[in-house]
């Protein structure tokens, strides 16, 4: 095993002791302890370098938390999922984005008291692959990567494979009806693919933007145009602050959703406002991977219509694209969809989940409903003004 994929696999351990029972128990001791000596702690912000953080970020440096009379630390870049799982857990940081698979993980697998408040984003990621692979069909015989287990890319990604009669492996060398998964951060999944140590990934973006700009690889299809208007990450905070906090906890949400409405109608400054020369130094990508990601051309989506990387033009799907509620079709789904998806570990729990049970209890919407009333409704977003829709999936 090449040394990046052993740190991989640590750090995927390092997390499913986290969330386990009896791993997770010191550090919400910790908490617990953290937030009776600080009940008025203000806003800790932990996030990973990726476009699912925008909204959060986007509030910071516009200063729409205090704007609504709220402390705020300087955001907190975490380098991994586990390190980010453990931060919050313990307490160290208080609004976070997470996979939205994450967050069914933490809550049912591990008991952590926490719930999804609002969505980050819709599509904003991609299976990209290497300049000769053409089909889905191609990857037999491969290994690609996912940012990690309990991801909406591992369960879009294994939804391909199925279709393309595939069968998804973790462990051993693959055949040639057989692709193998590996966990990989995603900084490094450029360079894996560039050297051929894989065939592809699927991950958040910019990397899909910066594989494009290196030409080390291609995107062939956009989770967004596999699964319409799909969440990835969502804003999870904890029970403790939404019910003993409620005015704290809904001025942040309130926050979050205003950022959301300013990028629909700025997202040039926004690519800028995150790069690795803007004010804060929010990621270490550069603005014309954002921008290719929150500005696209015309002429992109013309050509990836033309590669089939985009087969649903008529969803009028943006690259990335920013809607806060939280349907429960959506969770209802997801929990549906990870019951037949390969996750290494221990995922029993995920059987005995109802979808509708878990669309109820995983995700408080109070604070969201309230936030949209503010910026004038879902319509703001380019969404019909419906609390229910209907899941839809593509070829």
């Amino acid at each position: 095993m090449s040394q990046p994929l052993l740190n991989n696999r640590r750090e995927w351990l390092k997390l499913s002791a986290l969330l386990s029972a009896g791993g997770a128990l010191p550090l919400l001791q910790s908490f617990e302890a953290r937030a009776a000596a600080d009940a008025e702690a203000p806003v800790r912000i932990g996030y990973l370098p990726i476009t699912d953080a925008t909204p959060l970020l986007v509030a910071h440096h516009n200063k729409l938390y205090e704007a609504q009379g709220l402390q705020v630390e300087p955001p907190r870049m975490f380098r991994s999922w586990a390190q980010l799982v453990e931060a919050f857990i313990a307490g160290q940081v208080n609004v976070v984005h997470l996979l939205s698979p994450i967050t069914v993980w933490a809550r049912y697998g591990s008991k952590v008291p926490a719930k999804v408040v609002a969505w980050n984003h819709v599509g904003g990621s991609a299976l990209t692959v290497a300049p000769e692979i053409n089909d889905v069909k191609q990857l037999g015989g491969k290994t690609v990567a996912v940012p990690f287990w309990y991801s909406m890319h591992n369960v879009v990604l294994q939804h391909l494979l199925r279709e393309a009669k595939l069968e998804a492996i973790t462990k051993g060398d693959p055949s040639a009806q057989q692709v193998k998964l590996v966990v990989m951060p995603p900084s490094d999944m450029t360079p894996a693919l560039a050297s051929k140590q894989i065939a592809g990934f699927i991950v958040a973006e910019p990397f899909n933007a910066s594989a494009e700009l290196l030409k080390v690889g291609k995107v062939l299809r956009f989770t967004g145009d596999v699964w319409k208007n799909h969440a990835c990450c969502v804003v999870f905070m904890h029970e403790r602050d939404l019910n003993q906090r409620p005015e704290w906890s809904q001025k942040v949400v309130s926050s979050i959703v205003q950022a959301q409405a300013w990028i629909q109608d700025n997202r040039a400054a926004t690519a800028r406002l995150l790069a690795k020369d803007g004010p804060n130094r929010y990621t270490p990508h550069s603005a014309e991977a954002l921008l290719r990601v929150l500005e696209p051309s015309a002429g992109q989506a013309r050509q990836y219509q033309a590669s089939g990387a985009i087969r649903h033009p008529e969803w009028k799907e943006e690259r990335i694209d920013f809607q806060p509620y939280p349907f429960p079709s959506y969770t209802e789904k997801m929990v549906e969809l990870l019951k037949v998806t390969k996750i290494e570990g221990n995922n029993a729990f995920i059987q005995s989940l109802d979808g509708k049970k878990t669309a109820t209890d995983l995700v408080d919407d109070r604070f969201v409903k309230q936030a949209l009333k503010q910026v004038g409704g879902l319509k703001t977003f380019g969404f019909p003004e419906s609390f229910g829709r209907t899941e839809v999936f593509g070829s």
